[in-house]
């Protein structure tokens, strides 16, 4: 998805000044936000590509003038939307207008402190990785509508494979409600100035994640 969450490479957002005393939450309803999202997500409604791809899918104006948790209550919005879970009419009112819909599975306080530890997304597999560590590789220059892993500075780019990472549950894949469909993933290294262009930093060197899919011999 090409939308305007895949800053990399963007100009004139301005310097990244990180706060070294930020707090976790700037406001109680953070927090309310996150509890929803985590029980949310072990309703099984909906996997955690759906969850990114709500945030993705938001308007530029939209995504540009919120906060970072203000995304996730829109995009946990939207998927609860999406699945038939609340109407629009409830949204706007701020509460329930009608009883409320069945999920798959309620989160019980037993459960709290397994659903913040993430399981394991790597998958057996019979097939034998295309690449291995040292393999020059291009990125492909996809432009899929729907949930990709792969940054738009990568795109077309050649880097270098650094490390397999075994074979893992497909982002772009489940998104789409299209199963699991395990990929190797890799460790790629890229120049900065393969990515930037030769004004860039010499020394600067970035490591991307990327699928099989995403990625060809150079």
């Amino acid at each position: 998805m090409n939308g305007v969450h895949d800053m990399g490479g963007m100009h004139n957002f301005g310097k990244v000044e990180p706060d070294p005393n930020e707090p976790v939450f700037h406001a109680a309803w953070e927090g309310r936000v996150v509890a929803m999202y985590f029980a949310m997500a072990c309703t099984g409604e909906w996997n955690i590509d759906m969850t990114r791809a709500a945030r993705e899918g938001l308007p530029a104006h939209v995504y540009l003038s919120v906060s970072y948790y203000h995304r996730w209550l829109l995009g946990l919005e939207r998927n609860a939307l999406d699945h038939g879970l609340v109407d629009a009419d409830e949204i706007a009112a701020g509460h329930a207008l009608r009883p409320g819909k069945p999920v798959k599975r309620i989160l019980t306080k037993d459960e709290i402190d397994a659903a913040f530890r993430r399981g394991s997304y790597s998958r057996p597999t019979n097939r034998e990785a295309c690449f291995k560590a040292g393999d020059r590789v291009r990125a492909k220059n996809i432009n899929p509508p729907t949930h990709t892993r792969l940054p738009r500075y990568a795109r077309s780019r050649v880097g270098v494979v650094e490390a397999v990472r075994g074979c893992q549950v497909f982002p772009d894949s489940v998104m789409t409600g299209g199963g699991e469909n395990p990929q190797w993933l890799y460790t790629v290294v890229f120049e900065g100035r393969e990515l930037w262009g030769e004004k860039a930093d010499p020394t600067l060197k970035v490591s991307v994640e990327a699928f099989e899919p995403y990625l060809e011999p150079a």
